[in-house]
């Protein structure tokens, strides 16, 4: 007796998608791992290589970590397009392996040009932000569910960026930090930053591995006939089993289709048919005023990331160890001479903190927030007083070492709170200015061709800021140069015009 093949039980549309929205974060862990487990040792890896000198280090570990974001900016419309074609799953799935792999290259890099390689690998395969906001796009249709949902994906991008640092911090160098694990004869010792991302490759694995086996597709023309809503039309012409062909074209109630009455694009129309209406095209103005904050937002958000690490382990000056607030007021805010001389281990721990700090911004802080303030009004606020995230940082300097780590985390909750909220704001701006559902994943690729492209150019821009700051004891130069780009967003955003949500729009 033949058994009987198990079906997925169909979801109710008006029900808000769970467990596949746990399914995909735990996917989503994928970027932010590879993004942030080198930024605590990216200095002292481009300094080990022995490119340059010492004042340049921080230069080229920004190029370092840009490869990533070059790579994932030219192919990002690339694979937001190819989703369109062929589906979300795998797409997301290629991105994961690509992201592992470019891991264990980098962990077994001998010189630069082998670390930039696998960087740039990982991002050419990385297509995961776009498909991954449009898979939150076609999971959630109600509108009152998108706060909810789109604040996930940021959530799990701060448990990256706890998770990340923490294992690049603290597995960095196993031999000389762990000699009784990790002996110096062991190729760990030859390798010494291969151990955090053998860690994360594994921990990539196992989230493919239950993407593979357990997420749904969310293409709309992919999807099993059994997952489409209990309504969906039935003709006497609709096939009782699920034949392959079936799988790939589930059957649909051609009266409710917007292009009903048309006929396909390319054929010669019948008399008395419509031709069917080109595709609604994505460079409109709500769309590109959008994405031109999204990618000033990353811009200088990246810029944080890449020189926070580096100003926390870079050598304290002498002159600067014991002095107060009242000096740096004689001094001047241009007299900042190194940064604060903290260990490696030290600057993993504080980063991974970083992430707690955001995770509570978007689980408790957030939904609050959107709800009694409004998307449109809370990212104006957001965006507005960002600037004044960077203008605090380098005064940490001056922070007397009794106070020294109360005021960094004072200055990391600073940052979250705008940073944290701003990002999910933008997505959902995304969604509401997209034209169309059709179109929806070559918006999300161009979104994320456009942050990635601002990821490239941040940290090589804002390292070489420090460099010419620390030859000239001034590393608040770099951070100045954030304050500036900050500013310019919080006048563009007043571009933003929110579009009133289309029923089924997208």
């Amino acid at each position: 007796m033949a058994l009987a093949r198990r079906t997925p039980t169909p979801r109710d549309p008006d029900a808000f998608p769970t467990v596949q929205l746990a399914l995909l974060a735990i996917v989503r862990l994928a970027e932010p791992i590879a993004l942030t487990s080198i930024f605590p040792y990216a200095w002292a890896l481009v300094k080990r290589f022995h490119i340059g000198t010492e004042d340049d280090a921080a230069f080229y570990a920004g190029l370092l970590i840009s490869a990533f974001s070059l790579m994932e900016a030219l192919m990002g419309m690339y694979w937001g397009g190819l989703s369109d074609r062929i589906g979300r799953k795998p797409v997301l799935l290629l991105g994961c392996l690509g992201t592992m792999f470019s891991m264990v290259l980098v962990g077994f890099a001998s010189n630069i040009w082998i670390a930039l390689a696998g960087r740039a690998i990982g991002g050419l395969l990385n297509g995961n932000i776009g498909v991954i906001q449009t898979m939150v796009g076609e999971l959630v249709t109600k509108p009152e569910h998108e706060p909810r949902a789109y604040s996930i994906m940021p959530f799990v991008w701060s448990v990256g960026t706890i998770i990340g640092p923490m294992i690049g911090g603290l597995f960095a160098d196993p031999a000389q930090t762990y000699p009784d694990l990790f002996p110096s004869t062991s190729i760990f010792a030859r390798f010494p930053y291969l151990l955090p991302n053998l860690i994360c490759a594994g921990m990539l694995l196992v989230s493919i591995l239950l993407g593979y086996f357990l997420l749904e597709e969310t293409h709309p023309d992919m999807q099993p006939r059994i997952l489409l809503p209990s309504d969906t039309f039935l003709s006497e012409n609709t096939p009782l089993m699920e034949t392959s062909d079936a799988m790939k074209r589930p059957a649909v109630d051609l009266r409710r289709d917007e292009n009903y009455g048309t006929i396909p694009r390319g054929c010669s129309p019948v008399r008395g048919e419509k031709p069917a209406p080109p595709p609604p095209t994505i460079f409109t103005k709500p769309i590109l005023a959008v994405i031109l904050s999204l990618a000033i937002f990353t811009y200088h958000s990246m810029t944080f990331d890449h020189l926070l690490p580096i100003f926390f382990e870079d050598a304290r000056a002498t002159t600067s160890s014991s002095s107060t607030l009242a000096a740096m007021a004689m001094t001047g805010p241009f007299n900042s001479p190194g940064g604060l001389g903290l260990s490696l281990q030290a600057v993993g721990v504080i980063m991974a903190v970083q992430g707690v700090i955001a995770l509570f911004m978007q689980a408790v802080v957030f939904p609050v927030a959107a709800e009694r303030v409004g998307v449109h009004k809370l990212f104006i606020f957001v965006t507005v007083l960002h600037p004044v995230v960077y203008a605090l940082v380098p005064g940490l300097l001056y922070v007397p070492e009794g106070m020294l780590y109360p005021a960094i985390y004072f200055c990391l909750a600073v940052r979250n709170f705008f940073s944290i909220l701003l990002y999910p704001l933008l997505l959902i701006l995304i969604k509401e200015a997209t034209p169309g559902s059709a179109v929806l994943g070559k918006v999300n690729g161009l979104a994320a061709s456009a942050g990635a492209a601002c990821r490239m150019v941040a940290p090589p821009v804002a390292g070489y800021l420090y460099a010419v700051g620390r030859k000239m004891d001034c590393t608040a130069l770099a951070w100045y140069g954030s304050v500036v780009v900050a500013v310019v967003g919080a006048v563009q955003c007043f571009s933003v015009k929110r579009a009133r949500a289309r029923q089924g729009a997208c």
